[in-house]
This record gives C-alpha cells, sequence and structure tokens, in this order.
C-alpha cells in the first residue's frame, strides 16, 4: 500500500481538511456523547462522596473522619482507572477501539446503577462499605477503557491538522458529565434532608442505566478507525502492547503521566476536596453544586479553546500557559474556597476548571502522540489514567489530611498544589512536540 501525503495515511474516510463531513460528525458526537454518558457516571460519585456517603455509608465516624473515608472510596476508582486502562487498552490494540468502547459501557452503566441500589451502613452493616467500594473499583476499570478509545475514534479519523481539536471531543464529555452529574444531585438536594439522604440521592445513579441504553445506540453505529483497520492487515508480530510501552517508551509515559497529574490535581481539589469543604465551612450546598455546574459548563468551552489553540501553535505552549497560570492562581482559589461563601466558591471553581480546560484540550493528542498506533490505545489510556489515579485519585483524601494535620490552614495544601504544576511544567518541556508528526510513522 502506498500513499500519497500523511493525511491520507491518518484519515483515509474523511478527505481533505473538514470536520465537518457526515461520516466525521457522527464520529465526533459518539466520541462525545459516549464519554459524557461514561464522565456522568464516574464523577456522580465524586459529587456524592464529596456530600453523601459520609452520612449513609459511615455514619459511625466522626465528620473529619467520615470525609477522608469516603474520599477513600472514591481514590479506589482512580487507583483501578490504570488497571482498566491496561486491559482495556490491550483489546483496543489487539482487537479494535470500537468493540472495547461497547464492553466499557456496559460494564459502567451496570456499577452505577448497582450503587444507585445499595443499601446503607444501617441495613446491613459493614457490607454497605464494602460494596460500595467493589462497584467504585468497576466504575474505574470501566471509565479507564473509556477514555482512550473515544479519544482515538476522534484522533484516528481526523485530518492531520485538526487532530487536536477531534482528539478533544473525548475530554469535553469529561466536564458536560460533571455537568449532568452536578446538576441531577443538585436538583435532589431541594428535598428535606431526610428524604434526600433516604432516596433522592440514589435517583441520579438509576438514571444511568437509560443514559448507558442510548449511548450504546450511538457507539454501535459509528466504524472502526482507518489506522486500526490499516494496522490489522500488516503481517508483523503481535505483541503484548503493555508490555512495549513499559520496554519501549517508559520516558514517554512517565513523562505523559506527571504532564497529566496537573489537569487532574486541578479536578481533585476544586470540583471534589473543594466542594465538601465549602459545605463544612457554612456555604449552601445546593448553591455550591450549581456553581461547580456552572464552572463544568465553562470548562467544555475552554477544552475546546484549548485544543483549537493547540493545532495553530503546538500541544506545549498551550499547555504550559495553562500549567503556569494555575500555579499562580493556586493559593488565590484556596483562600476563596475557605470564604465558607456561595460566592467565594463560586469564583474558585470557574476560575480552576477554565485553567483546567486549557491544559486538559490539548491533552488527549499531546499524550496520543507519544505512541505509534499499534500501542496506541494502550500507552495514551496508561499515561492518562495514571494521571487521574495522582492527580483526582489522592487529592481530596491528601488535601483533607493536610488540612487536618496544620490545624485548618491552607498553607501547606497550597504550596503541594503548586509543586506539582512545577513537575508538571518540567514535564511538558522534556517531551517532544508533537502537533506535526505522521501518526502512521510514530515509533
Amino acid at each position: 500500500m502506498t500513499t500519497t501525503a500523511p493525511v491520507d495515511t491518518t484519515t483515509p474516510a474523511a478527505p481533505g481538511d473538514s470536520l465537518n463531513t457526515k461520516h466525521m460528525r457522527r464520529i465526533l458526537a459518539s466520541s462525545f456523547i459516549g464519554s459524557a454518558i461514561e464522565y456522568y457516571d464516574f464523577l456522580l460519585y465524586a459529587t456524592a462522596a464529596a456530600i453523601v456517603f459520609s452520612q449513609v455509608f459511615f455514619t459511625d465516624l466522626g465528620p473529619g473522619m467520615a470525609a477522608f473515608a469516603s474520599f477513600g472510596t472514591l481514590a479506589a476508582g482512580y487507583v483501578a482507572r490504570p488497571l482498566g486502562g491496561a486491559l482495556f487498552g490491550h483489546f483496543g490494540d489487539r482487537i479494535g477501539r470500537k468493540k472495547v468502547l461497547v464492553l466499557s459501557m456496559m460494564l459502567m452503566g451496570v456499577a452505577t446503577t448497582l450503587i444507585g441500589l445499595l443499601p446503607s451502613t444501617e441495613q446491613i452493616g459493614i457490607a454497605a462499605p464494602i460494596l460500595l467500594i467493589s462497584l467504585r473499583v468497576v466504575q474505574g476499570l470501566a471509565v479507564g477503557g473509556e477514555w482512550g478509545g473515544a479519544m482515538l475514534m476522534g484522533l484516528e479519523h481526523a485530518p492531520a491538522k485538526k487532530r487536536g481539536f477531534a482528539a478533544s471531543f473525548a475530554n469535553m464529555g469529561a466536564p458536560a458529565g460533571a455537568l449532568l452529574a452536578t446538576l441531577a444531585v443538585s436538583l435532589f438536594t431541594l428535598l428535606p434532608d431526610e428524604q434526600f439522604f433516604s432516596w433522592g440521592w440514589r435517583v441520579p445513579f438509576l438514571v444511568s442505566i437509560v443514559l448507558v441504553s442510548v449511548g450504546l445506540v450511538i457507539r454501535l453505529k459509528v466504524a472502526e478507525t482507518p489506522l486500526f483497520q490499516e494496522l490489522s492487515t500488516k503481517a508483523e508480530s503481535k505483541k503484548i502492547p503493555f508490555t512495549e510501552v513499559l520496554t519501549r517508551y517508559p520516558r514517554n509515559l512517565i513523562l505523559g503521566i506527571i504532564a497529566g497529574t496537573s489537569v487532574y490535581t486541578i479536578a481533585g481539589m476544586v470540583t471534589v476536596w473543594a466542594v465538601s469543604y465549602a459545605v463544612e465551612a457554612g456555604a449552601d450546598k445546593t448553591g455550591v453544586l450549581n456553581a461547580k455546574a456552572a464552572a463544568a459548563f465553562g470548562m467544555v468551552i475552554t477544552t475546546m479553546i484549548g485544543a483549537r489553540l493547540s493545532d495553530r501553535f503546538g500541544r506545549k505552549p498551550v499547555m504550559l500557559t495553562g500549567v503556569v497560570a494555575a500555579a499562580l492562581c493556586a493559593f488565590p482559589i484556596l483562600w476563596l474556597v475557605d470564604s465558607g461563601t456561595v460566592v467565594g466558591f463560586t469564583v474558585a471553581v470557574i476560575l480552576g476548571q477554565a485553567l483546567q480546560g486549557l491544559i486538559f484540550g490539548p491533552f488527549g493528542a499531546f499524550t496520543a502522540e507519544l505512541f505509534p498506533t499499534r500501542v496506541r490505545y494502550t500507552g495514551a489510556s496508561l499515561a492518562y489514567q495514571s494521571a487521574s489515579t495522582f492527580g483526582a485519585g489522592f487529592t481530596p483524601a491528601i488535601a483533607a489530611g493536610l488540612v487536618v494535620a496544620v490545624g485548618g490552614s491552607l498553607s501547606l495544601l497550597g504550596g503541594v498544589w503548586v509543586l506539582a504544576f512545577v513537575a508538571a511544567a518540567v514535564a511538558i518541556v522534556l517531551t517532544k512536540e508533537g502537533r506535526t508528526r505522521d501518526l502512521g510513522e510514530i515509533g
């Protein structure tokens, strides 16, 4: 097989430089909607962990320890994400992106629905938190396989000059899912507390089964990516993708993880820990959740902007701008959260998520361009999901622990946050710019 230009290799199914074709619109819609549904499920848990689970599954602990335990179950899902990335990435690189995406969505829908049906600790004792953690791990495995496939469906179909924007549709699905999840919980917080904590919080989890059914219908209509189809016709030895990533591309993997940790440090701080902290400090929980929803919508916009800019100027310059700005804003964001007011929290979470979106927009293409097609699903998923584990998975529990350890001061927390951004900036500088690279020749 011969190719006349790199763009033909990248996207034979979508000629020219346009994303505005029927084929590409279907691909991008599938990436966005499927990712939004998966992250609705996954981030719905984060919202519930911040304001519900401490009073349903950890009622025998004091407020501080109950919050810590609740965030610990949240972390369990993030720990499972790299495992899901490795597992689903293996099959995504061996049998195709589409089949794995369908399976991950089904798994997520079942786990989320079962959480909504889970009895409380008062009803079944210690079995309740154990089952909660188990289902959270299943969620983590499922979402670990989701992002890489959804991102690659867009990126590997797209024209070369618009890869960053196409890949970002999976990234935009995450804040869109967070927006839906937050609004769903916020709606039910209008109930009296007794009703909210007994059954109201469960309804958004049960809605998952409907959303997943819709997502599966859309996802089943999408074709496999042309780059994977081309790879599958080549007579070459099939290695284990996970092993190849670790042995041939360890530097790329480590740099990708460190760079991505910055994105998820913001997520863990302003959308999970800060929600709990602001409510405990006296801010109205409905107002806090509405502010979080508005910030998620804003993040969709800045994610799109960041991706567009990365197609024009490169992934690295855009991500570095976001990382530096986030480091400078770390302490101001914490001071606003500490105000204990809805207004202060609103400004903090909107600013934090806007900066997160600027970094997040190019991040899909940034990670994908670190690895060749034969291991791209596995490599990109491992980098992204490991970053989510270190950044968002542990941050809420660490933040809660640091605040307790220093008697309520946020100064140590702010210092640790800044250091995470400094490390990310160094990692981004050390990577190769991928905007002009031919995806078919990386490796």
